[in-house]
Parts: structure tokens; sequence; C-alpha cells
């Protein structure tokens, strides 16, 4: 098992005191990947050859119910196992994309309800109490009304479904820091500045991507979600992009700006996404040749840090 990973101030810190900045990736599903083939200790080893320190684990609620919770949990103790025996931390994410007031949600595969996601939290919480190698819950994927599409829900009814779902988790699990989003597909954190979660020991996380906002981005980020890194640890536990054909990646591509702002300003983050067919993919097939991205987050997982 791995040192403790906790919350001190506007810091991720180990039992030891020192600040912990994360680089990170996100895998597919396990489930995905097990139907493919590939939920070996291969897979994370490969991880662990990058160069990251972080493994995020994305649950989709279908593949939740589909395989059913005991199940599941059996692949995430694998995945747990091998990533404490190669000093990976990891967050489990409940990978859903919506609004879970009114249950509307982006796709089929995103469906739940607010039962199922506090009984979720619930069984991850009682199961992985006491495991400092799951350092993060993250709550929910990405909170979105897809422009009205999918129903309203205010910042003060989101807060309240997160500070329950904080509370249900700190009944079986106090230490693991649980990790909260904003609107606008997890972009948004400008309700914090008035209205932060009623919780100590969280940090909040942003999906930062490229086509959110137009350039120059840092003035943008500084004003949607950076500006919360001053007073609460942040995580971009999301970042990533696609080329077009024939496109490089030159000093003032989007990957140096939002690397070099997160950690300039003491926030984590965690790429997307290191499978084949899900994109923006970091692998080419399962032979792990990463892609042009993929290549360029093992760069940044390697450079030193700024």
């Amino acid at each position: 098992m791995l040192p403790a990973i906790h919350v001190f101030r506007n810091k991720f810190v180990n039992a030891k005191g020192d600040t912990v900045q994360f680089r990170g990736l996100s895998i597919s599903d396990p489930d995905k990947i097990e139907s493919q083939g590939h939920w070996n200790k291969n897979h994370f080893e490969k991880i662990k050859e990058l160069g990251a320190q972080l493994v995020r684990i994305p649950v989709h609620p279908v593949a939740w119910r589909e395989r059913t919770p005991a199940e599941y949990l059996r692949m995430l103790d694998s995945a747990i196992d091998w990533c404490s025996d190669l000093g990976l931390y990891v967050i489990i994410d409940w990978h859903t994309i919506g609004n879970l007031k009114m249950e509307l949600f982006q796709d089929p595969m995103y469906n739940t309800t607010q039962k199922e996601t506090y009984e979720f939290w619930q069984s991850i919480s009682r199961h992985f109490a006491g495991n400092n190698t799951v350092a993060f819950y993250e709550l929910f994927n990405e909170p979105t009304t897809y422009r009205g599409q999918l129903g309203s829900i205010s910042w003060a009814e989101w807060k309240k479904i997160n500070e329950d779902l904080i509370s249900l988790i700190r009944s079986f699990d106090k230490q693991t820091i649980p990790l909260v989003a904003g609107f606008d597909w997890a972009y948004d954190l400008t309700p914090v500045r008035e209205n932060p979660i009623n919780a100590e020991n969280i940090a909040y996380v942003s999906h930062p991507y490229p086509w959110k906002r137009q350039e120059p981005w840092p003035p943008k980020w500084d004003e949607d979600f950076g500006f919360a890194a001053s007073t609460y640890p942040v995580m971009a536990s999301e970042i990533g992009f696609s080329l077009r054909r024939g496109e490089t990646i030159g000093p003032n591509h989007y990957g140096y700006q939002i690397t070099h702002y997160l950690e300039g300003r003491g926030m984590s983050w965690v790429a997307w996404v290191y499978d084949p067919e899900w994109g923006p993919n970091m692998l080419k097939s399962w032979n792990y040749e990463l892609t042009d991205m993929g290549n360029f987050f093992k760069e940044a997982f390697r450079s030193p840090r700024r």
C-alpha cells in the first residue's frame, strides 16, 4: 500500500507533509479493457513506464450494472493491487455525463439514478476504506444540462447532492479525497467563488479541453477555474487534444500551454485517454504504440517540474 495523500490548504500532501503534484492518465473503462483481453498487470506496467504517477479509472453506470457490482469490484481489486505494486495512485471515477438532479443523461451508457449513484459510492467507499492507493473518488464525471436539453439544475442543488455524497462516503471512509466537478461538462468552477462545497479534505476538478474557450486561453482559465487553486486543491482530471492531418505540436500548442499553466499554478493533471479506440487517444493500437498526443504526454510526465 502507498503512503496516504491528504489535503493541506490548497495542496495535496503525503504523510511527511511534502506537496504532491500529480501527473497522470485515464484508462478506459475496465469493462472495455477486460472484454478486449487486456485487463492485466502489463497494462499498468506500460503506464508506469511512461512516467505517470496516477491512474484514473472510469466506471460507466451501464458497465457497473451489467457486470454486477460484485464482479466489477473484483476487477477494481485487481487494478488496485497492480497499482499498489507499481507505486501508482488511483482515482475511481463515476463516469457519467448529464444532469443527476433530473436523471437525464447524454447517452444511454451514462444513464443512472440518484439512488444508484449513492449506492455506488456506498459500495466503493466501504470496499476501499483504508486503502491508500485509492487516493481520490471523482464523484461525478461531467455535470451538464447540454444547453437545457437535459433540464435544469442550480449550483445550490448540485452543491447539496455533492455534500450528501461526501457525508455518505465519510461514514465509511474518512481519508480518501472526494473530487467535485463544476458545470459545463466539468469545466466551470466559477460558483465556487461565492458558494464552495461545505466539506473539508476535498478538491475540485476541471476538464479544460482546448475547445472550451477561444485563445488566448490562460486569462480565461484563470477566470473559469484557475482562481480556485489559490484556495483549494484543483486537478484537471481530463486534458487532451486531437491533431488534424499534418498538424504538429509546436511551442504554443495547447498541450504545452495547458501543462505549463496547470503546473505553474500548482494544479495536478490527468491525460485522457490511454486507449486505442476512445478519443482523443494516446494509443495507436493494443500493441501500445503511442500516438503523437501519447508521446507528448510521455514527455510531459518525464519533464522537470515547474
